[in-house]
């Protein structure tokens, strides 16, 4: 294809979004009003599914879908990146060298990493309840975990960062996610409904019904996926060509 060609692709590909958009916003409510269908609507859903987080309860009730295409994105990037930035035959691995760290930097280095990281499952288990959820969670757990690197040195990080098993934990976050919604289906509703489990009593962590899992499974495949993908960026700066023939 040429370059005219795509152009035309790309035109007509946005002509057709900018008309969706525009037949989208004539239905939309007025800007600066009192009333707001959407935001009422949602928070009744969440009160008549026992989902205290209104937030929550849009991404993995409401819209849960839309939360699986979310998801997707984050897991195929991350597996391009895999594919991407593999080592090859005309490359070889070098020890990195020793980090000459302060005592002040690596004492709160070591004293913020378990903090940062129970903090991040605290965010993720609570999800359901409070601002937060398996998103945000992920990623400060994940980016906890590498304060080892700053504390220590790349080693240290690499004894308690298995990145096969980190692989393992991203696939399974997005399997557990399909499976849910599947459960659905065999239960004779929709495609990732809530009517899996009861939805309980308002407020502890087991209400929400089938929130609260879908929640721990996001946690799971963006803490594992971000892991994996500093990995691969990390490995990179420890990598050197071969120039032997």
């Amino acid at each position: 294809m040429n370059t005219a060609a795509r152009l035309w692709v790309v035109a007509v590909g946005a002509a057709g979004i900018a008309a969706l958009l525009g037949v989208a916003c004539f239905r939309l409510p007025r800007f600066g009003g009192d009333v707001h269908p959407y935001g009422e609507r949602a928070v009744r859903a969440a009160l008549s599914h026992h989902t205290a987080n209104v937030v929550s309860s849009v991404n993995f009730d409401q819209r849960a879908f839309d939360t699986l295409g979310e998801e997707s994105i984050l897991f195929a990037a991350v597996l391009g990146t895999v594919v991407l930035l593999r080592q090859t035959r005309d490359e070889r691995s070098v020890e990195p060298k020793p980090l000459r760290v302060t005592p002040g930097v690596r004492r709160y280095a070591l004293i913020a990493l378990p903090v940062a990281v129970l903090v991040g499952l605290y965010v993720v288990a609570h999800g359901q309840l409070s601002p937060g959820g398996g998103f945000q969670g992920g990623v400060v757990v994940a980016t906890g975990l590498h304060l080892l690197y700053i504390a220590v040195d790349y080693r240290s990080l690499e004894r308690i960062r298995p990145i096969e098993l980190y692989e393992i934990g991203d696939a399974a976050g997005e399997a557990a996610y399909l499976l849910l919604g599947a459960a659905g289906l065999i239960g004779g509703t929709a495609f990732l409904a809530n009517t899996l489990l009861p939805y309980g009593t308002f407020n502890p962590l087991s209400s929400g019904g089938t929130v609260p899992l879908l929640n721990a499974a996001i946690g799971m495949e963006v803490a594992c996926a971000v892991v994996v993908l500093l990995a691969r960026f990390l490995d990179q700066a420890v990598e050197i060509a071969d120039d032997t023939p």
